[in-house]
């Protein structure tokens, strides 16, 4: 069912609302349901997160009604098989792509609007693989749901940056207490921040959330739900299309990409550090923290396409 409202219900939106209704209604395959859906997830973000996490008093009640993670585990409590149609089932309608801090940069200083729409071959998931940034100079930085929902989170806590209309706005006024409005200078200089401190930058998307990108999150494997779902066998984060590599030559085998790799791809042994490249996403931290200039990222053609701004920007994109 196609999204329509009656026309009395304008008057109690507020103006970001109306905006992501209207955007809404110009989103081909885009439904009623995912309206309501997508509303109740940027509304409500932090008990969204906080009930996906598991990590709010709610989450034992609401958890099953919205069905949020309702894949992550068998009716047993066990981990169901990693690549069960279930877990991909979740994994299509939200997820990451790693992207290293230079894609990232890029994402936040794009100059001009940007509408491509199911990118196959750069994300490999059958809902939610368009980018159309309208006005991506509006950017808010929020303070991070998933590091907000645990006890003794990561700092700082403002590290999400959400790009673009009509995303930035609704942030900006139904948040106001968690969110502010940045620069795309700014931006940059978070995500620079953020690298330094081992933390991966995963452009993110939710079908819901009018089937496309709408965030870039700096994460850390403590507290980031997507990251630990991944962990756990549900496929969230695609790879960057790259892949560490180690110059041994170079490499002091210090262990300190070891320690910043939040994929535990990563392992110094008897003065060689190695790569695990099935668990590598491909980040790129360990290569701009590498004192020694030994990591670098080796483009992997099995691992799909990067998502690069400029093709974005060229017609006839794949």
């Amino acid at each position: 069912m196609a999204v329509t409202l009656p026309a009395f219900l304008n008057r109690f939106m507020s103006s970001s609302t109306r905006s992501f209704v209207a955007e809404a209604r110009s989103t081909p395959g885009y439904t009623l349901r995912d309206l309501v859906h997508g509303y109740l997830y940027l509304r409500f973000t932090y008990l969204y997160i906080g009930v996906a996490t598991g990590e709010h008093r709610l989450a034992r009640w609401l958890a099953p009604l919205g069905g949020l993670f309702r894949n992550r585990h068998s009716d047993r409590g066990e981990p169901a098989a990693q690549n069960s149609p279930a877990r991909r089932a979740f994994a299509d309608t939200y997820h990451g792509k790693v992207v290293p801090l230079d894609t990232a940069s890029r994402l936040v200083t794009v100059d001009r609007d940007i509408e491509r729409r199911d990118l196959e071959r750069v994300i490999p998931y059958t809902r939610a693989r368009d980018i159309v940034l309208k006005n991506p100079d509006h950017i808010v930085v929020l303070n991070c749901p998933c590091r907000m929902a645990r006890k003794n989170p990561c700092l700082p806590l403002d590290v999400c940056l959400v790009v673009g209309e009509p995303f930035a706005s609704f942030a900006l006024e139904h948040h106001p207490g968690h969110a502010r409005r940045i620069t795309p200078a700014e931006a940059v200089e978070i995500l620079r921040a953020e690298d330094e401190r081992g933390h991966a930058h995963h452009a993110f998307f939710k079908d819901a959330v009018l089937n496309r990108f709408y965030a870039i999150c700096n994460c850390c494997s403590c507290c980031c739900g997507a990251m630990q779902a991944h962990q756990h066998g549900t496929p969230m984060l695609a790879s960057s299309g790259y892949v560490c590599e180690i110059d041994q030559e170079l490499c002091s085998a210090c262990g300190d990409c070891v320690h910043r790799c939040q994929f535990h791809a990563l392992e110094t042994l008897s003065g060689v550090t190695t790569v695990n490249e099935q668990a590598c996403l491909g980040c790129g931290v360990c290569v701009g923290n590498c004192a020694y200039g030994a990591a670098t990222l080796r483009r992997d053609e099995r691992r799909g396409m990067p998502l690069e701004v400029c093709t974005l920007l060229k017609d006839g994109v794949p």
